[in-house]
């Protein structure tokens, strides 16, 4: 299989449907991989101007994120209050390195709702998530992009030449989606008082602030 065939569209579905394709499946959590690789192909040859592929992709990405993000702040009311009070070392501690971590997490491929939904309940500076969010996502947004078209996707084909069905790939991603959402159940279960403790000792102290 090419690796056009995973989105065999891609040269006539236009601006407006990556726009569409990026914003859902960044407001999906965890699987942000469509978007990736719908914004890779379209960026092969002259048929789209780059920057604004990059900035519509960061824009449209940033966009779902602000939603989870929002999603998260007010999930916080339907968690109890012995989760919160075991959660609340955690708070300190993202709300402290938050938008250096909402930056790294923007700008990698890796998923980086496992850092926005904690950020979220801790309810972190909404312009500063903003801010850190859109930036890290105009740099992955043009890494991708300047990528794809001056490399081609020469660097990824190999990888998806000996699959003769795209089915597995999109089971595959959806079952990325599901460990990664047990990651984050796990990360409401974990005693962080514990554990904090032991690795950052001042997040235990009820004398920090909890609001930026």
């Amino acid at each position: 299989m090419d690796f056009a065939d995973l989105f065999p569209f891609a040269p006539e579905v236009g601006y407006l449907s990556l726009a569409l394709v990026n914003f859902i499946g960044s407001l999906v959590p965890f699987v942000p991989l469509p978007g990736f690789l719908l914004l890779a192909t379209m960026s092969v040859g002259d048929s789209y101007d780059l920057h604004v592929l990059a900035i519509l992709s960061a824009i449209t990405a940033t966009a779902a994120k602000q939603i989870i993000f929002f999603v998260s702040s007010r999930g916080r009311k339907i968690i109890s209050e012995k989760t919160r009070k075991r959660m609340r070392p955690f708070e300190r501690l993202v709300k402290k390195y938050g938008a250096s971590a909402a930056f790294v997490a923007a700008a990698t491929p890796i998923p980086d709702d496992i850092i926005f939904v904690p950020l979220g309940l801790a309810k972190y500076n909404p312009k500063r998530f903003f801010i850190a969010t859109l930036t890290g996502k105009l740099v992955l947004s043009y890494v991708i992009v300047f990528a794809s078209h001056y490399l081609g996707l020469s660097l990824v084909e190999p990888f998806v030449a000996t699959i003769d069905d795209a089915t597995p790939v999109y089971i595959g991603i959806i079952i990325f989606g599901a460990i990664m959402t047990a990651i984050v159940v796990l990360l409401l279960r974990l005693d962080w008082v514990r554990v904090m403790g032991k690795l950052a000792p001042w997040t235990l102290d009820e004398n920090n602030p909890e609001e930026d």
